[in-house]
């Protein structure tokens, strides 16, 4: 199974990318984990442009497209594989290359990587069904 971005986080991921004035094009969201954290196992994110052969990876694409298409499309993206929301008009989409380290990727096979942005706070959130536990922040699990 993939490691999954939802299209809120993808959007997230694009921001702070045309934020540092990176390439899109070279940049992949490096997922994955360490010990630590109040729970056993931290999770990791990076932008970075190195790739090992090792690596897992995985390609979510999204259209640029009004918010209220937004739900269908994460629910597309949690199936696997390239999601792709297609929307009115304008063609253009946007690209996350997610990539993994074979260790990293036997804690997080499955994890679905959402962007929230809410009263109490804005961060990425983690969904991992390999997990037994979890800290209260949800920055660390246990298996």
């Amino acid at each position: 199974m993939a490691v999954t971005v939802t299209e809120n986080a993808a959007r997230e991921v694009s921001t702070i990318i045309k934020q540092q004035d990176l390439d899109p094009q070279k940049i992949r969201l490096r997922v994955g984990v360490k010990g630590g954290g109040c729970s056993g196992f931290s999770y990791l994110l990076d932008l970075t442009e190195n790739q090992r052969d090792t690596d897992e990876v995985w390609e979510h694409t999204y259209a640029l497209q009004p918010a209220g298409e937004a739900a269908k499309a994460n629910a597309e993206a949690a199936e696997g594989g390239v999601a792709t929301a297609t929307a009115g008009g304008n063609g253009e989409t946007f690209t996350v290359r997610v990539i993994c380290d074979p260790k990293s990727y036997l804690y997080l096979n499955g994890t679905v990587i959402d962007f929230k942005d809410e009263i109490m706070g804005r961060g990425f959130v983690f969904s991992n069904p390999n997990a037994s536990s979890s800290c209260g922040c949800g920055s660390s699990f246990a298996v």
